[in-house]
């Protein structure tokens, strides 16, 4: 693990959690550039200060539901090249398939309660700084909602390797250039994909996301 310099954000409302994690970053050789304890406060300070990664919880004022999830989502969407490392108690289904719908590639996902040491937590923030990603995998488990395991061995080749740029957040088209094959091609690979994952056009969630989920789950993500 290259132990580079990070800038980061942590939204965090416990204030004591937030200064002791404050303090733990220091110590690891990273900068903390701003702190929120609200969703709109983590906002400006992402557009702000433009860190390699935000740590965020989910829940934060003013209901305590979701509102560090969505502010998650929508980082993502404005600032995709800013890490985004998920620390919470909780796993939020809905709005974590919606944060993972553009690909895994730098998004993390940790249960405090799971995160037995320091290195771990440290590991998983530059794993996802350097575009990587870090999911817990009983955060896969629930997102995939038991769905059977051992069907990316049942993949060609070819279509592990579309399977894979996927993961990356890569579209149809992208996958195409990388691949130098046609769109049309990289169409019959995505399908079979679905196909083998029983992932059917009438599901609710997204199919990509579910088959990301399926890859990293059995890859060790």
């Amino acid at each position: 693990m290259i132990n580079r310099h990070l800038r980061v954000v942590l939204a965090e409302d416990s204030v004591v959690l937030r200064d002791g994690m404050v303090e733990l970053l220091a110590t690891r050789g990273c900068e903390v550039v701003a702190t929120a304890g609200t969703a709109p406060a983590l906002l400006a300070a992402v557009v702000e200060h433009r860190p390699n990664v935000a740590v965020v919880d989910i829940r934060m004022p003013p209901t305590h539901t979701d509102e560090g999830i969505r502010a998650a989502v929508e980082i993502r969407a404005r600032t995709p090249e800013v890490g985004i490392l998920v620390f919470s108690q909780h796993v939020e289904t809905v709005w974590a398939s919606r944060l993972l719908a553009g690909g895994a590639a730098g998004i993390g996902y940790l249960l405090k309660e799971r995160v037995a040491r320091t290195s771990e937590f440290m590991d998983a923030l530059h794993r996802v700084a350097g575009g990587g990603t870090a999911l817990d995998p009983e955060v896969v488990t629930q997102l995939m909602r038991g769905g059977r395991r051992g069907r990316v061995d049942t993949l060609t080749p070819r279509e592990r390797e579309v399977l894979e740029l996927m993961a990356q957040g890569h579209s149809n088209r992208s996958i195409a250039a990388l691949l130098v094959v046609s769109e049309r091609a990289v169409e019959k690979h995505v399908a079979a994909v679905f196909t083998k994952f029983d992932l059917r056009a009438s599901d609710a969630d997204n199919r990509r996301v579910k088959a990301v989920l399926t890859y990293l789950a059995e890859s060790g993500g």
